[in-house]
């Protein structure tokens, strides 16, 4: 679906402290991707329960200042355009157009306001 949130990050420094937080306030499930420094977030503890997020360190970040807030993630069609469109409407790119293997294409932006803002062009064949 073309411009909707799709996921959102929330940068940590303990990643236990954080599970048990968010485990006990909203009893949320969690699965391990890759790194012990980076959770997915279920939103049930069911088997196939519907990815919404991601518990990850705070060393993820672009930024060199700590990201207080969640980091959201908008599904778009066309990644390079959005870029483009970042740059002409006075916001600015942190993080270029990055492959996530099987998951699609990222960038991470600057709003006007200074909100971080990632842009995911889904494609299960990017490498």
């Amino acid at each position: 679906m073309k411009n909707k949130l799709t996921h959102f990050a929330i940068h940590i420094d303990d990643m236990e402290r954080a599970k048990k937080f968010y485990d006990g306030v909203f009893e949320w499930g969690f699965n391990s991707y890759g790194q012990d420094d980076f959770l997915q977030i279920k939103a049930d503890k069911t088997e196939n329960g519907e990815l919404i997020g991601a518990l990850q360190s705070r060393k993820y970040s672009p930024l060199p200042e700590n990201i207080i807030g969640l980091e959201c993630t908008i599904s778009v069609e066309n990644i390079d355009e959005i870029i483009e469109k970042v740059k002409g409407n006075g916001g600015r790119v942190v993080m270029p157009r990055t492959a996530i293997p099987f998951v699609g294409y990222i960038a991470k932006f600057l709003d006007t306001e200074g909100n971080l803002i990632c842009a995911m062009q889904y494609d299960n064949s990017a490498r």
